[in-house]
């Protein structure tokens, strides 16, 4: 069959090995990194960057507010998009845009943000953690709201690369699940102008050097899309033409960044085939591509699970950037 895969060959896939993964007994439970808790204080305490100067494009007549009963680490009620930024003690130059998921309906804090961070900043990258409006908030044009917001993130990184002692040529992108899909509109539609322009920034390219596309939602309709993402997305009753300008993989042409995807087989909330979807596509387009398929990991894992192989992605991914960025 065609999507039968050996562990230890998508292991040699990126021509390392990688010696230090412990043995998983059958019965042992994954060690999952949990998105819930409060907020941790790193996140309270890092610098903040406001996407827009005033209110949002599209904002609705009341401002959205925060729920009371999601954990505290799953943000909504996003009336003021910002990036929040972590520098790492010894900078290789390099920055990382990371777009937690969650479903659309929330921004996952810490599995996909500050675990994010904390791993990237000890290979030396520079990590803007972005939290996005979201499109069931009310916002005009709900299925453009989230790549506005990621458009305009890449293009103020770049506007203030001289200051983070960053190269603006090589600043990646690397998104988790709805984010991943959100990452991945954005490497297809960065020249698509879903917001009108508001300053200098705005005359930059939004499109990564790279991407990395971890578990993501890919197709906007059955049979493999999560469908409370695409919903919330599209709407409730999204007309045809709607589900194919939010569908990445329909847009991969020969501009496409080179893209890193990370899936687990046993994945039942966002089936693997949205990442075949789009690596086909890549490959059609004939783009690098390296996609890392895992046994065991679930879905939501962020920075993998402790005790299985899907925890190697990190370094993965860092040899995929550091190829790719010359």
């Amino acid at each position: 069959m065609r999507w039968q895969v050996n562990r230890r060959q998508m292991l040699l896939a990126s021509g390392v090995l990688l010696m230090n993964v412990p043995a998983l007994d059958a019965r042992e439970a994954l060690q999952i990194p949990q998105g819930t808790g409060p907020l941790p204080p790193e996140w309270t305490t890092a610098p903040s960057i406001a996407l827009w100067d005033g209110p949002p494009p599209g904002a609705p007549a009341s401002a959205p507010v925060r729920s009371a009963t999601l954990d505290p680490a799953f943000i909504t009620g996003v009336a003021r998009p910002e990036m929040r930024v972590f520098r790492p003690e010894k900078s290789n130059g390099r920055a990382v845009l990371a777009i937690p998921g969650g479903a659309y309906n929330f921004v996952s804090i810490r599995n996909e943000g500050t675990d994010v961070a904390r791993v990237l900043t000890a290979l030396g990258y520079t990590v803007f953690v972005l939290v996005y409006r979201l499109p069931g908030e009310g916002w005009a044009e709900r299925w453009n709201v989230p790549l506005q917001d990621a458009q305009r993130a890449m293009r103020i990184i770049r506007a203030r690369a001289q200051s983070y002692a960053i190269d603006p040529a090589t600043v990646a992108v690397l998104g988790f699940s709805a984010g991943g899909h959100l990452a991945a509109s954005l490497i297809t539609a960065s020249e698509e102008q879903v917001y009108a322009h508001r300053d200098a920034a705005d005359s930059l390219d939004a499109r990564p050097m790279c991407a990395g596309l971890i578990y993501p939602v890919i197709a906007a309709s059955a049979p493999h899309t999560h469908g409370l993402s695409a919903e919330t997305l599209l709407g409730p009753s999204p007309g045809a033409d709607r589900i194919a300008l939010r569908s990445p993989a329909l847009h991969v042409d020969a501009a496409t960044p080179p893209t890193f995807l990370v899936h687990a087989l046993d994945d039942t909330a966002v089936p693997y085939p949205n990442s075949a979807l789009f690596m086909d596509a890549m490959l059609a387009a004939g783009r690098p591509v390296e996609t890392h398929y895992f046994e065991e990991g679930g879905h939501g894992f962020g920075i993998g699970p402790a005790n299985a192989p899907a925890g190697q992605w990190p370094a993965l991914f860092d040899a995929f950037l550091r190829r790719h960025a010359g």
